[in-house]
């Protein structure tokens, strides 16, 4: 749904424009100086973001007997945070990463250090 509905990643500066862009980044409040940060903002991509936080459901389903950086990461998340934003910073952290793949025009390596 992606590629199909990005004409090029280029087009976003950073990760988090593109996540912006999919409505996956909290809104702010700002007065005097101090930034608040709220709920995502749920503007712009309907159908990505639905896909990516689905996604991000099945793999927390599954994570609980994992032991992989990426579900250990989760697993404590949940424990101080809550499921839901577990939910939504993991669907952002894909997003993230989606946007860095399109970007590079690289496919994904798991064990991948730079």
């Amino acid at each position: 749904a992606v590629v199909a509905t990005v004409n090029d990643a280029k087009d976003f500066d950073t990760s988090r424009a593109f996540s912006a862009w999919i409505g996956l980044v909290p809104k702010q409040y700002t007065t005097g100086g101090v930034a608040r940060l709220g709920r995502i903002s749920k503007r712009g991509e309907k159908h990505i973001r639905t896909s990516l936080i689905h996604g991000a459901r099945a793999v927390i389903a599954n994570c609980k007997n994992k032991t992989d950086r990426t579900s250990l990461w989760v697993k404590d998340l949940i424990e101080r945070r809550g499921f839901k934003r577990a939910t939504v910073a993991l669907a952002a952290k894909n997003a993230r990463l989606i946007w860095a793949l399109l970007r590079s025009e690289k496919e994904y390596q798991i064990d991948y250090v730079k």
